[in-house]
């Protein structure tokens, strides 16, 4: 494996907390402290200055479609974009067709990622099976397939006895629930945040409550089991203040924010375009800056993209008919960047963390550091360079995207998987592994 030696890089690494100017080498894969005479006179030297070189990000929330819903992603498109954004571990969704509720299906992706992606990929399995919240999973021979948490994405338990149960298995073998939050009696037939603006629209309501109360109960049985629950795509400021309330109380519950609902309000719907659907909706200024402090304060423990494709022809329908999701990988950093840096004032080292060592902690992955012996995962970005988005020559097999043709601010220069080069000048250049 080649030797790498980075120069003059402002280096930004949480877990070890070093934020200072200077150099990061590479040997074998890993992070060394420093590099002998005759190695760095080998070793590929590149120029980092002016440029930001932090952990590799981890993204705990990605929908890559395969196996089944390959018109959409492939764990080789979506690896390349998450290469493109500065990601190397994602963690991917077990929503695909077949679900990935069976040691098979886990075996299948753990394949196709070793044969096709150029970033980490790691799987969840389903909390019941066919993810129709009836029955529950086999977590024991899932956990043996080697998933990383439980998860029924894109849809939520409805029994609440049922989700106890899964609680008090999960916990017995050490995995992490994570729940899409939605009190599904609520929401029938809904497409958009309920308020002034569906009704003016015309478009059928979701109110907040149907998250805040799935957020509640959560926060309930994880106190009551002892289980890790961590909450996806928090939305409402309501279950913020729900979240805020359990973590004093020291809940083992997480969450997650999506720049998308840090970025946009329901009013970017007036126009009836599909690309800003999703679930949960885009809500209201005040959900927004509840969200955005949250994060600040750790409500919130870190950003995760709900990188969810569909294909053109899928989301040019009338709103009520298109499905929800967008893209979120290439534009993450960008987005997090001009929110939270440039808008609210957040220390870029902040920023970072929650994109790095925080999401890593959330699921216990090995990831998110710069400490020495680390995996040489990283990512070196521009932190003020001005770029246009566009989605149709993107990196994903999709293109639903609602930052296409927006200009974003701080840009992924170089990405580094195991101490290989991944992405560099704008073009994927390794193989997968």
């Amino acid at each position: 494996m080649s030797t790498l030696w980075i120069r003059h890089a402002r280096v930004i690494d949480p877990a070890t907390r070093r934020n200072a100017v200077g150099d990061l080498f590479i040997r074998d894969g890993k992070i060394v402290p420093s590099l002998s005479a005759a190695a760095r006179q080998s070793a590929r030297q590149i120029d980092a200055r002016g440029l930001v070189a932090c952990p590799g990000l981890v993204d705990i929330h990605v929908h890559f479609r395969e196996p089944g819903q390959t018109h959409k992603e492939t764990i080789a498109t979506g690896s390349r974009a998450a290469a493109a954004g500065g990601f190397t571990t994602v963690v991917c969704m077990p929503n695909t067709s077949p679900v990935a509720d069976n040691a098979g299906t886990i075996q299948y992706i753990h394949d196709a990622t070793r044969r096709d992606a150029v970033v980490k990929v790691l799987p969840t399995g389903c909390i019941t099976v066919g993810q129709k919240g009836a029955a529950l999973a086999p977590f024991g021979s899932l956990k043996r397939a080697g998933v990383v948490a439980l998860t029924d994405d894109g849809d939520c338990v409805q029994s609440n006895e049922l989700m106890r149960r899964a609680c008090e298995y999960a916990k017995m073998f050490d995995l992490p629930i994570m729940d899409h939050c939605q009190d599904a009696s609520l929401t029938q037939g809904a497409v958009m945040n309920e308020g002034v603006v569906s009704t003016r629209l015309g478009l059928r309501g979701w109110p907040h409550a149907a998250e805040d109360i799935i957020v509640a109960r959560n926060v309930i049985l994880s106190e009551y089991t002892g289980a890790h629950l961590h909450l996806q795509h928090i939305s409402s400021k309501y279950a913020v203040s729900i979240l805020r309330r359990a973590k004093t109380r020291g809940v083992r519950i997480t969450a997650e924010a999506t720049p998308h609902h840090l970025a946009f309000t329901e009013e970017e719907l007036g126009t009836y375009d599909t690309h800003f659907k999703m679930n949960p909706p885009l809500r209201t200024a005040s959900d927004r800056r509840a969200i955005i402090a949250g994060l600040r304060d750790g409500t919130l423990d870190c950003i995760a993209t709900d990188h969810a494709p569909h294909t053109d022809y899928e989301k040019d329908k009338e709103f009520d008919y298109a499905p929800n999701g967008i893209l979120g990988l290439e534009t993450a950093l960008a987005v997090a960047l001009g929110v939270l840096v440039r808008q609210h004032k957040f220390k870029l080292t902040h920023v970072v963390d929650l994109m790095t060592r925080q999401p890593a902690r959330v699921l216990g992955l090995p990831a998110g550091s710069l400490a020495a012996g680390s995996a040489a995962d990283v990512c070196l970005f521009h932190p003020t360079e001005t770029w246009r988005y566009d989605a149709k020559s993107g990196f994903s097999k999709s293109s639903n995207s609602p930052w296409h043709g927006r200009n974003l601010t701080g840009r992924v220069k170089l990405t580094i998987v195991d101490g290989r080069v991944v992405f560099e000048h704008g073009q994927i250049v390794a193989p997968a592994h």
